[in-house]
């Protein structure tokens, strides 16, 4: 069997790869059962469609883009028609076709509609394209020619153009008009870094205390080093900042291109989920840079197109702007791939990297010999990153590396690898992608960056950081580096959230028993709440490891405030009150009781009501007994146990009691919720995911965290009872169920049956460490 199931993935492999996924992204797919599934059925479409098994690498990428976006499965082979016969042959065609069907979810199409919105047989000539680009006005150009490229304002005049005919056509021009470039054109190319925002997003502010907790921001809370910042322009002021002959010039030339302005950004990668730890580096970044009347880009840091995906991207800008933060700009570091590329070859010219034929094996560790080619001839590295960028090398044959030792003593960084894979944005512009290394500092010079801030396992590359930037010349950020923050009783590594869901353990990534963005967000977590407990850490040098019980008081603390109450039952116990007249009564409940003027809510009374199981006892209780009555909140009457009712096996299953006015008896020792005429409901009760603090630590879980799992972690309670003015709540939308805790409405929610995620408990619970 298990010989049979390696078959079979292998199979799956072949498959996918014949398509043009990379044998490590088909191997990644494979992980997921809903997109293998989908994308196995593409291509058998597909390969029906052709009358062969041959699907070109084109269409190939297209399908496979299709399916790990398409929302809507049931239009997979509509889809997948339209690309195979060529009718939609470029990633923005399908952005527009998946737009469309996003907007148009009826059943029948309109196919010329849809055709005319994704540009089905728009066919544009090259005379066109010349005609677009010469109208670009000379100036434009000549910007062009120092690296700021002036094509997209041609695509975006010639919507589905090529962007590679576009690109040729607008290089062409500016050869005509200027000449080939010359060495001093080269030599200048630095000085040329004003950022020019793609897509600039109005700043707002963020809402009032949302970033506050007792009167305190998260800036406000910054200690130790953070308080050391330097102002915009004194960069050199840093202790360890490296001055050239020409920083001074440089930091002039900043100073005049963002007027002084504080500049941070925010640079994700977007393979994965942002998760608590996000949240105060998003806090951070945007809070130093609001603080400070700056403004803070959203950077996607793309450089690895084998990880990233659409819903990464989406999810990341969505959880920004949950927490009450708008970007700048929304920018990306392919946005920069050519600028980027020509400042490799300039810094070949300079002698400061060579292109290495050592495997990638060769290179790991600290105690990696020095490249028998780290000396050969500039002219000859030059030659062959040219080779590189033209896809003459397989992966892994051959490197662009910088000569320079970092601070953890690793010698000669790669800068340039090749991959194979189409970009999300770029496709297969590109075969060769930068690293890290090489990407991050520039394209914080390239954006005039203030205040570069990353946690403190970047520190190892601050030398880098100056190091490349004054290496070609250019404006130098600072690099400042902050502890992480921590939490126990969970995991954030992307690597082992993906084994839980793998193995079943959780859901996906939006579980709410993990602490990822989404699946806070999920549970009900506020991101007032989130952003109060950023504040509450504070920013320091020194690594925070936090207990989620903070997180969990933060949350009580914005709750009680923001949340309208409501009555619900989870374990629901019929009541027959038999000297109450038939006819249904009406009580107006406070949605806030400590502040009436906030407004009620109207919920029914009859004779039957039901009231939560654990509130009566046969004896010994301080809530309902046979010999001890209970007030009913909100109602007004206080009722008292006439005859107990049990079913054949002796559990109580009923009970028939007389209510009196409560300003008519003695004022009972509770007073209980209860629910009449009321709404079926599921609730999800959540613990906490690990038994221990550090279910990572081998000290404390020899067999591995997945061997640490709460078994009780979730209790699930399908036929709980809640009252009627819950009805038309949103996903998302929070209450609080008196007595019982704060609930938040999940997605899963239908309109015939709502479902209740338990965001906290209205206390702490003292078993609670």
């Amino acid at each position: 069997r298990a010989s049979m199931c390696r078959r079979q993935m292998a199979d799956a492999v072949s498959i996918f790869m014949s398509i043009g996924l990379s044998e490590q992204k088909a191997k990644e797919t494979l992980k997921n059962e809903a997109l293998t599934s989908t994308l196995k059925k593409a291509i058998e479409q597909a390969q029906g469609l052709l009358g062969s098994a041959s699907v070109d690498k084109t269409a190939g990428t297209l399908l496979y883009n299709m399916v790990t976006r398409l929302k809507d499965t049931n239009r997979l082979s509509f889809l997948t028609e339209y690309i195979i016969t060529q009718k939609i042959t470029s990633e923005l065609q399908l952005s527009a076709a998946l737009d469309f069907l996003k907007s148009h979810p009826q059943e029948n199409l309109d196919r010329l509609e849809f055709e005319t919105a994704c540009g089905v047989g728009v066919v544009v000539t090259p005379e066109q394209i010349e005609d677009a680009v010469r109208t670009l006005h000379s100036l434009r150009l000549l910007w062009n020619r120092f690296g700021l490229c002036s094509s997209g304002e041609a695509r975006t005049a010639l919507k589905w153009a090529d962007g590679k005919i576009v690109k040729n056509e607008v290089d062409m021009q500016v050869l005509h008009l200027l000449g080939p470039k010359t060495e001093a054109d080269l030599e200048k190319k630095p000085k040329v870094y004003f950022y020019c925002p793609c897509f600039v997003i109005e700043q707002v502010s963020v809402e009032n205390g949302e970033a506050n907790t007792e009167g305190k921001s998260l800036m406000e809370q910054l200690r130790g080093e953070a308080l050391k910042f330097h102002k915009p322009g004194e960069n050199y002021k840093t202790e360890g900042y490296v001055v050239t002959p020409n920083t001074m010039n440089l930091l002039k030339k900043h100073l005049e291109e963002t007027g002084g302005q504080v500049r941070t950004r925010f640079p994700p990668e977007p393979n994965g989920i942002l998760h608590i730890g996000h949240a105060k580096a998003i806090n951070f970044n945007f809070g130093f840079a609001k603080a400070n009347n700056g403004i803070c880009f959203l950077r996607y840091d793309d450089t690895n197109p084998e990880k990233e995906e659409e819903k990464y991207f989406t999810a990341i800008r969505e959880m920004v702007e949950w927490l009450g933060y708008k970007p700048y700009a929304v920018t990306h570091a392919s946005d920069n791939f050519q600028l980027l590329y020509d400042l490799a070859v300039d810094l070949i010219r300079r002698g400061h990297a060579y292109v290495c034929h050592q495997r990638g094996e060769e290179l790991k560790g600290h105690n990696v010999p020095p490249s028998p080619w780290r000396e050969r001839p500039v002219e000859e590295s030059l030659i062959l990153f040219d080779r590189m960028r033209k896809g003459m090398f397989a992966e892994g044959e051959v490197t662009l590396r910088m000569k320079m030792v970092m601070e953890d003593g690793k010698m000669d960084p790669v800068a340039y690898r090749i991959k194979y894979t189409p970009h999300h944005r770029t496709g297969d512009t590109w075969c060769i992608y930068p690293t890290y290394d090489y990407t991050h500092c520039l394209c914080d010079s390239i954006e005039n960056i203030t205040h570069s801030l990353c946690t403190k396992e970047f520190q190892s590359r601050r030398s880098s950081y100056f190091w490349l930037c004054n290496a070609l010349d250019v404006y130098c950020p600072v690099q400042w580096e902050y502890g992480r923050l921590n939490l126990t009783y969970t995991v954030v590594s992307k690597r082992k959230i993906i084994k839980l869901v793998e193995t079943g353990i959780v859901r996906d990534w939006d579980d709410p028993r993990l602490f990822t963005l989404t699946a806070l967000r999920r549970r009900g977590f506020p991101p007032q709440a989130i952003n109060n407990f950023c504040a509450r850490v504070g920013v320091t040098v020194a690594q925070t490891t936090m207990e989620p019980h903070l997180l969990e008081a933060c949350v009580r603390e914005v709750l009680n405030d923001t949340a309208p109450r409501a009555m619900a039952v989870l374990e629901p116990l019929k009541v027959t009150i038999t000297n109450l007249p038939t006819n249904a009564q009406e009580v107006r409940v406070p949605d806030f009781p400590a502040n009436e003027a906030k407004g009620s809510h109207v919920v029914p009374f009859s004779k039957t009501i039901f009231i939560e199981k654990s509130d009566f006892r046969e004896k010994g209780y301080k809530r309902l007994t046979p010999d001890q009555p209970v007030g009913l909140r909100h109602a007004g009457y206080v009722i008292s146990v006439q005859r107990v009712i049990k079913d054949g096996c002796g559990n109580v299953c009923e009970l028939e009691v007389t209510c009196a006015s409560s300003d008519s008896v003695e004022k009972p020792k509770a007073f209980i919720q209860w629910v009449s005429d009321p709404l079926q409901c599921e609730v999800r009760l959540y613990e906490r995911l690990f038994l221990h603090k550090n279910p990572e630590d081998p000290a404390e879980v020899p067999a591995g965290f997945l061997t640490d799992i709460n078994p009780y972690s979730l209790t699930v309670i399908e036929s709980a009872l809640v009252d009627r003015s819950v009805g038309k709540s949103k996903v998302f939308d929070k209450f609080q169920f008196e007595r019982v805790g704060y609930f938040s409405v999940d997605p899963d929610s239908t309109s015939e049956k709502l479902v209740f995620n338990r965001t906290v408990t209205l206390k702490e619970d003292p078993g609670k460490i």
